[in-house]
């Protein structure tokens, strides 16, 4: 082979792994100007325009006219026709289902009410037909979806998509579940813990999205901890890391559903709160004791408090092993806002090691109960590769 053939060879390599790299740059962000990518990929500003133009030939890209700074710009986003995703949350007492493309938009989404102790097999059955029922009501088909996410409440070995921890979601132990929901809708799956995925989403989109640490505090019928550290979230290996709500606050407590005795969740789980505020009329689940402490409910009120007390003394533990940049506080609880997260703060900071240089904040989620939908699709667009053509291309003329 000649040193030119070679030479072209090269070239059209660095062409191909360029246009890689804006693809999959715009993929993580969702949307960025022609200005920021060529900063984010450390590309030149003509190479990028070059790129974004043959990327839109090629069906990859959308843009649009848009200002920074008060200057003309052109955005970039990853055009529908690549494909869209789903994003699965199957919680203890609620399913949320959501449809939404590269760039990060959710186009539909559908929240249903579960039962206690809800059956793998009929859940999984309603998640197969919520997600038919949403590509029916945006135009889409099965063959549209070029991936789906799924978060559970539960530590999650990723490698297998299975739960790594018995009792903590009776029945499902020994259920693949991505295997199972691959099968029925002929779709990759990809499974992870439910507070990892709302702490990539509030990285990414979220209260924690100018930082590259981060703490997510998920508090709802049970605690748990997703950690994200430079950018990359830390699940541990099996995915046991973060799970916070195992562990012994009460050594001689409460049974906990894992088989052990005084774990933070028989203390401030969905089941403890209720059993603090006692036979009251009305009053009969989490949600009930949300709603009455925004109302005014003194009791309630002081039930939420005290468990942000207890939640802050033992996040502080995980607090000093990462030093995160700032903690997130989401999940059901949150929605009482500083009547659980001051005392959660004031707990916390008092037992953690104060860093005078960098102090911790502790805020509230800014995507709210929507948190972990969020991550779940956004861990099945990132775990997709992104086309560097499709078959329905457009006319480049007229783009800037």
């Amino acid at each position: 082979m000649s040193r030119r053939a070679g030479t072209a060879g090269s070239q059209s390599s660095l062409r191909e792994a360029n246009r890689q790299l804006v693809a999959e740059t715009v993929k993580r962000y969702g949307g960025l100007t022609q200005v920021e990518l060529a900063e984010a990929t450390g590309l030149s500003q003509a190479t990028v325009s070059t790129i974004v133009r043959e990327l839109y030939a090629a069906g990859v890209v959308d843009t649009v006219a848009t200002t920074r700074s008060g200057r003309r710009a052109q955005m970039v986003t990853l055009a529908r026709r690549v494909g869209l995703a789903a994003g699965i949350q199957i919680g203890h007492r609620n399913l949320r289902v959501a449809l939404g493309d590269f760039s990060h938009e959710i186009l539909a989404e559908q929240t249903l009410p579960l039962p206690v102790e809800h059956r793998v097999d009929t859940t999984l059955d309603r998640v197969a037909l919520l997600v038919v029922d949403l590509l029916e009501r945006v135009g889409a088909s099965l063959e549209d979806i070029v991936g789906m996410g799924v978060g559970v409440p539960a530590p999650v070995d990723s490698a297998t998509g299975m739960i790594s921890v018995e009792g903590i979601m009776p029945g499902w132990d020994d259920v693949h579940l991505g295997q199972v929901l691959s099968k029925r809708l002929g779709l990759p799956v990809y499974v992870d813990n439910d507070a990892n995925l709302a702490a990539f989403a509030e990285f990414s989109a979220g209260a924690a999205r100018d930082r590259a640490d981060c703490l997510f505090l998920r508090a709802s019928y049970g605690v748990g901890a997703g950690i994200v550290l430079g950018g990359q979230v830390l699940r541990g290996f099996a995915g046991t890391a973060g799970e916070i709500g195992h562990l012994t606050v009460r050594p001689d407590g409460e049974l906990c559903r894992c088989g052990r005795r005084g774990c933070l969740d028989t203390v401030v789980g969905a089941g403890a709160l209720l059993e603090a505020v006692g036979p009251v009329p009305g009053i009969a689940s989490l949600r009930d004791i949300v709603q009455r402490a925004n109302q005014g409910d003194e009791r309630c009120g002081d039930v939420v408090a005290e468990a942000g007390a207890a939640i802050g003394a033992a996040l502080a533990g995980l607090v000093l092993a990462v030093n995160p940049q700032v903690v997130v506080v989401g999940g059901e609880l949150s929605e009482t806002g500083e009547t659980l997260v001051a005392p959660l703060r004031a707990a916390l900071l008092r037992h953690a090691l104060p860093n005078r240089i960098a102090p911790l904040e502790v805020v509230r989620a800014s995507l709210g109960t929507r948190a972990e939908m969020v991550g779940a699709l956004a861990l099945a667009v990132q775990s997709t590769d992104v086309p560097l053509r499709v078959e329905e291309t457009v006319d480049v003329e007229g783009l800037g």
